[in-house]
């Protein structure tokens, strides 16, 4: 199996790091044929506002549209949160629309504001340590979106069919559940 992350800017090498710790081999993402190797896809945390515009100039968009169409599985952290988001506010910007949420960037404020909490969640081995950077939140989501991780109530992971997202960053911790519960998707999806 491989996984595909979007190598840009932003945090793809520890997502990178994370995959090869638990016996993934991760492609790096820059270009759509990238895609036809990979069995999923992360998108990492980072400035959505400048990989959305890298998106755009390699006319990513609809090959990565396509890809979730196909039912490959797609994770977005932080950033890739946004990207992934039918709706972005604060401010308003454009997104791959993929999962039934509305976020807010910097939901907790800038910078000097980020912080680390447990995350309150329905996986298996109790809270998952969030590292919240700039993070977005969520701020709606559809009726098929599954909460799977809630931080003072709010959700903070969610799930809507093949599409993961988390407000936080997952591979900056040691604990990677979140990862393995995207992965057993892709897993899923190659058999």
């Amino acid at each position: 199996m491989a996984i595909g992350v979007l190598a840009v800017q932003g945090d793809f090498a520890a997502h990178a790091e994370t995959l090869r710790r638990i016996g993934v081999n991760a492609i790096e993402v820059r270009r759509s044929n990238d895609l036809d190797a990979a069995d999923g896809l992360i998108l990492p945390g980072g400035e959505s506002t400048t990989m959305l515009k890298f998106i755009e100039e390699e006319n990513l968009a609809q090959s990565i549209t396509d890809f979730a169409r196909q039912g490959k599985p797609i994770l977005g952290t932080c950033a890739g949160a946004i990207l992934l988001a039918r709706g972005v506010y604060n401010p308003a910007q454009a997104s791959l629309g993929l999962i039934d949420i509305g976020v807010e960037r910097n939901g907790y404020g800038r910078q000097v504001d980020s912080f680390i909490a447990e995350v309150e969640t329905v996986i298996e081995g109790g809270p998952l340590e969030g590292v919240f950077i700039r993070a977005p939140r969520i701020r709606c989501s559809g009726p098929n979106v599954e909460i799977l991780g809630r931080l003072r109530g709010e959700p903070v992971l969610v799930r809507e069919r093949n599409i993961v997202v988390a407000t936080f960053h997952p591979e900056l911790t040691e604990d990677d559940r979140a990862q393995r519960l995207f992965l057993e998707r892709a897993v899923a999806f190659t058999k």
